[in-house]
């Protein structure tokens, strides 16, 4: 363990888009890992939306270094340097650049490209006097921040949030950047198992349990009365893993079985135009309303005003937005997906329905609908005490910490 008594903990945090709609929980483990003394240094290739609506994130773009933004000259010099001063280090990493970019969805190309960004991230982290790196997705931030190790033997780490890093495991090499790495965080059980899936037994100690969490904004905050109206809440990436359509579909069921209920869609995304032809079609315009992306108060303020959250995922890991809703007092709805029953207990926190179900789904809806308030409220301050007592995100961060003060480098 690197002795770090006398110093801060400088810890260099890298995504592929940073800041992002879909990405508060980094922000959140940041913050966290902030408040608890340690310096994190932001870096993302790129910002990980044109526009953002949250404040906070307007914040962060402006605290975090955009790699690709750096411009050529800079890519230019970063390699040079590398390639002259690291001869051995740099045709190392080119090496393992051709060897996984030969067997990927990505190709080699695309692979020596992120070779001249890892120079680049090296170069930037040397100077900020980074002693750990830390990647977001086993994606491309993790193959960059494995070929930035090997470039200038900064330590690394990586969180795999799935569903995409399971489903493409070979693809990605997911074993050869657990085994570059010091350690690798997933943050559901159901997660830990699918990297344990994908790698050998003998790397399997490296992998460790770190959950997401929540500041005080939703841990702190007395949870509101829950309304009497049947009204809904989705919040979720308009995609089609997030099975809106599903969610419509059963909504048209209740409809035409004489049940009438509002949803609130909160996201955006490549399946919009398909759901608002399916809201069209089935003339629910005065059942389903979508409110594109939304600020994190507006999506907690659209939680409280539901009765439950509804998400009806095909593919997830461990959904923040659930934890959000449970600290807030409300049951869930949502599907046997991945790491969702880790979280929501059936007929304790809220409803589990088979994925792709709609008559399920709405089986379930109408469940909430005609549950007594006292028994909603009581499944919601179920939720809460779950949410408390694993999902504090100073607690998870401290687990964090830890990991990275074994990992680092001394202190320049």
């Amino acid at each position: 363990m690197s002795d770090l008594s006398n110093t801060a903990l400088r810890v260099g945090y890298f995504v592929n888009g940073y800041p992002a709609a879909s990405h508060t929980f980094i922000r959140r483990e940041i913050g966290a890992l902030e408040r608890l003394g340690v310096e994190v240094v932001r870096y993302a290739l790129r910002p990980g939306s044109a526009s953002f609506v949250d404040p906070e994130d307007v914040l962060e773009k402006e605290r975090t270094n955009f790699v690709v933004a750096s411009g050529a000259l800079v890519f230019a010099r970063c390699v040079l340097h590398f390639l002259f001063t690291r001869p051995f280090a740099f045709f190392a990493a080119l090496r393992t650049s051709v060897r996984i970019g030969w067997r990927s969805d990505r190709g080699v190309v695309l692979h020596i490209a992120y070779l001249a960004e890892a120079a680049v991230l090296a170069s930037w982290a040397r100077r900020d006097r980074v002693q750990h790196l830390h990647a977001h997705f086993g994606t491309n931030s993790a193959a960059i921040a494995m070929l930035v190790k090997q470039l200038s033997g900064l330590p690394f780490s990586f969180t795999a949030h799935g569903p995409e890093e399971f489903e493409k495991a070979q693809w990605l090499h997911l074993q050869a950047k657990l085994e570059m790495s010091e350690f690798a965080v997933c943050v559901s059980l159901f997660g830990r198992s699918q990297l344990m899936r994908w790698s050998r037994p003998d790397l399997w100690p490296k992998i460790k349990l770190v959950h997401c969490g929540l500041d005080a904004k939703f841990l702190a905050a007395a949870p509101p009365p829950l309304p009497r109206e049947p009204q809904f809440t989705c919040v979720g990436r308009l995609s089609i893993e997030k099975a809106q359509l599903v969610l419509v579909g059963a909504v048209r069921r209740l409809r035409d079985e004489g049940l009438s209920v509002k949803v609130t869609l909160l996201g955006d995304g490549p399946m919009r135009q398909r759901i608002e032809e399916a809201i069209r079609a089935a003339k629910l315009e005065d059942s389903v309303t979508l409110l594109g992306w939304a600020s994190g108060d507006r999506v907690k303020q659209e939680i409280s005003n539901a009765r439950a959250l509804i998400l009806p995922s095909f593919a997830e890991n461990l959904p923040v937005v659930i934890m959000e809703a449970m600290a807030l007092g409300r049951p869930v709805i949502s599907t046997y997906v991945a790491g969702i029953p880790e979280l929501v207990e059936p007929g304790k926190t809220g409803w589990l329905a088979p994925a792709g179900d709609e008559a399920a789904l709405a089986l379930a809806i109408r469940a909430v609908v005609e549950t007594p308030t006292a028994a909603l409220a009581a499944m919601g301050a179920a939720g809460r005490e779950s949410v408390l007592r694993r999902h504090d995100s100073l607690k998870e961060a401290a687990k964090l910490k830890d990991l990275f003060a074994a990992a680092a480098l001394p202190a320049p």
